[in-house]
């Protein structure tokens, strides 16, 4: 069998913001943006998901491990979307790389473990909920802003999040765009334990690799079957949210939400029905 390498798994695309490690049945994939706090462009999402997509055809890549900055000063998984650029590239139908990047974490059929330090904003957050483990430092965050500034929840978290922390938590999350510390998300069910953030890397590979030893295709097919009874009506979610979406992302309060963030104010938006 062929080892494939980190080239081959690497996207010309963001090839230093998006960065691919290649060890035994291992993928660490990981975002490396620290000068935009791993805010997401188009040339990212497409990276992310041609590396998943070829982590799916490779047969010796049996677990990827997704993070971000840990272990550092400025611990950060991922802030979101880069606002000028998602603003210059805005979501017209299906042909554009958030969707596409969506609907490959979606469909990912091998076991994907998360290890979050520092904030987990907006698709920071959202893409979690495709991740089969969660592991979190005890500087980590999550928020779901969307509502906050004008637009609504994406990949498929409207149905996702309240199926697995129930509709009252999910409705405070996504209305309020509150942030959530690590040691909330771990008791209500978004991540599998919360440690150190020297102790994160150690923990989430240890788990990824016992995954890496377990029966292959035993673990394809259970997430399949989990996914498949739960998600039924997902891909019909996606869609609408993502209208939604780029609808909302037309709005004057959306327009109003990110004036106020490059204009370092805070938004008004009072005078909005």
């Amino acid at each position: 069998m062929t080892q494939p390498t980190a080239s081959a798994l690497s996207s010309a695309a963001a090839p230093d913001h998006i960065r691919c490690e290649v060890d035994g049945p291992l993928l660490r994939l990981r975002i490396h943006r620290p000068e935009k706090r791993n805010a997401l462009t188009g040339a990212m999402y497409i990276a992310l998901a041609d590396a998943l997509e070829e982590a799916a055809r490779q047969p010796a890549i049996r677990v990827v491990l997704l993070t971000g900055l840990c272990g550092t000063e400025d611990d950060i998984f991922c802030s979101g979307n880069d606002l000028v650029d998602f603003l210059q590239n805005p979501i017209q139908g299906e042909d554009v790389p958030a969707v596409r990047f969506v609907r490959t974490i979606a469909a990912f059929p091998k076991p994907l473990v998360a290890a979050v330090a520092g904030p987990a904003v907006g698709v920071g957050a959202t893409m979690l909920l495709h991740c089969d483990l969660v592991y979190a430092a005890d500087n980590a965050s999550i928020q779901f802003p969307f509502a906050s500034i004008g637009v609504v929840p994406e990949a498929g978290s409207t149905f996702l999040l309240p199926r697995l922390i129930g509709h009252v938590r999910a409705n405070a999350l996504f209305l309020l765009g509150e942030s959530l510390d690590a040691a909330t998300a771990r008791d209500i069910g978004l991540v599998n334990a919360v440690v150190p953030s020297g102790e994160l890397l150690a923990l989430a590979e240890g788990r990824a690799r016992k995954l890496a030893a377990q029966p292959a295709a035993a673990l394809r097919q259970t997430k399949a079957l989990m996914r498949a009874a739960r998600t039924s009506s997902l891909d019909d979610v996606i869609n609408t949210e993502f209208e939604a979406f780029a609808e909302r992302l037309r709005s004057p309060e959306a327009r109003e939400a990110m004036s106020a963030f490059f204009e370092k104010r805070k938004p008004d938006f009072s005078r909005f029905d």
